[in-house]
């Protein structure tokens, strides 16, 4: 069986180009048409021209070629012949039983190209035919032709360049909305010409300025509300560590006032996650950056974080402070380890921690040893509000945000987070440029 060859990846790339690209499209579509335009023209004019022109020149040529024949006497001279193939643009053959000459000896099966009205035989049995000889523009130089094929290429180029100039603004809004898509709507779309493709890019700015404005009402509005709730929380917060303890010493109004202190708790962290991620998620989130030891911040933090007694700690040392938002940072570090050993309860061993230097960025590697998480879900664990539970119970913790805030502290330092399944436990990596 032949086995199929698989085309070059330039050949590819180039089929793709095209397929997705509407100026290769057009200027084609314009070749294909021109093309197509220069030969249906010229055939149609060629038929229009060979239909009536040739009965009228058939006796004009017949009576030439008698006139040739008896000029080149008979039998026919050959000097004469010779004459007439230099002096005109013919080829002249001659066959016969004295006399066998050809002006193009290399020219092979003259006679069987030639009709009979380009044929003549003599009294004494000759046969003198007639065809088209070197033409005058085969015999000078080919400029012409090349010179021909320079202008369609010009011309090829000059369409090419007016169509992606007339197909200019859908750069912009192709580039506009990929700004819009991140978020960032100060650099509007420029408008370049009043056409249609003009028309669309304004109606794209007005659409822009009018999400901007509906992000800018919610943001407003969610830290208003968690501003505004704040307050509350402290007071009720207050009043339940101030209830009294039960006359009966019984240990329910304990629990009561511990389940009531846990939920106040949770909901204080809520808020308080929700106006951070708000601060973080705005396009002009102002880091407070200083210089940082970053393997100290995860010591500290380690330190601090109840449980974190068993975690292991590998930690470069010698590596230069960096210009980080320390509080950000240590949020960072803190999200991770908690969600670290929230799976890793009844893992075989605790949680690590690793921090080392590779190409040019410090790497911070979080890793657990708990069940992990299903490969459909690590794209979405640094969605706001997502949990690899669907029951959401209470008693797995969490609302969802530490992951997304963990993202945001990443991009607005301008570096990656990763995630993955490390088999077994999950992987947290974060690249941050040195």
């Amino acid at each position: 069986m032949r086995e199929r060859r698989n085309p070059g990846p330039r050949r590819g790339h180039w089929r793709h180009r095209w397929r997705h690209s509407l100026r290769l499209q057009l200027i084609t579509v314009f070749v294909l048409l021109a093309l197509a335009m220069g030969a249906v023209f010229l055939g149609g004019m060629q038929r229009a021209f060979s239909i009536g022109w040739r009965d009228a020149a058939r006796p004009l040529v017949a009576d030439y070629v008698d006139r040739l024949v008896a000029d080149l006497g008979t039998p026919p001279d050959i000097a004469r012949a010779q004459a007439l193939a230099a002096r005109l643009p013919i080829a002249i053959s001659i066959d016969g039983p004295q006399v066998n000459w050809r002006s193009q000896p290399g020219r092979q099966g003259f006679e069987a190209r030639t009709g009979d009205w380009l044929s003549r035989r003599t009294a004494d049995g000759h046969r003198v035919s007639f065809g088209l000889g070197s033409a005058p523009w085969q015999k000078g130089p080919h400029a012409v032709g090349w010179v021909t094929l320079a202008l369609l290429l010009a011309l090829v180029l000059a369409a090419y360049a007016y169509v992606r100039r007339l197909l200019r603004p859908l750069d912009d809004i192709r580039a506009g909305a990929e700004r819009f898509g991140r978020g960032v709507f100060d650099a509007p779309i420029p408008l370049r010409r009043r056409d249609e493709l003009g028309d669309l890019a304004q109606r794209i700015n007005t659409m822009a300025h009018d999400i901007e404005g509906m992000l800018d009402a919610k943001r407003g509005l969610l830290l208003a509300l968690s501003h505004e709730l704040r307050s509350p929380l402290t007071r009720a917060r207050l009043n339940a560590e101030l209830l009294p303890s039960t006359p009966d010493g019984s240990g329910a109004g304990e629990r009561e006032r511990a389940a009531l202190l846990r939920d106040l708790n949770e909901m204080r962290d809520l808020i308080s996650d929700l106006l951070e991620s708000e601060r973080l998620a705005s396009p002009h989130a102002a880091l407070q950056r200083e210089p940082v030891d970053l393997a100290a911040l995860v010591r500290e933090t380690v330190v601090d974080m109840p449980g974190a007694g068993a975690v292991t700690l590998d930690l470069a040392e010698g590596m230069a402070a960096m210009a980080l938002d320390r509080t950000r940072m240590r949020l960072l570090v803190r999200n991770l380890l908690d969600n670290a050993l929230h799976y890793s309860a009844d893992a075989s061993q605790p949680p690590h921690i690793a921090l080392y230097a590779q190409d040019g960025a410090a790497v911070l590697d979080v890793r657990d040893f708990g069940p992990g998480v299903d490969a459909a879900q690590l794209a979405r664990l640094t969605e706001p509000f997502y949990r690899t539970d669907s029951a959401r119970q209470r008693a797995t913790g969490g609302v969802g945000l530490g992951m997304y805030l963990c993202q945001l502290v990443a991009q607005a330092h301008g570096a990656q987070l990763e995630v993955r399944n490390a088999e077994p436990g999950l992987r947290v990596q974060v690249r941050l440029p040195l």
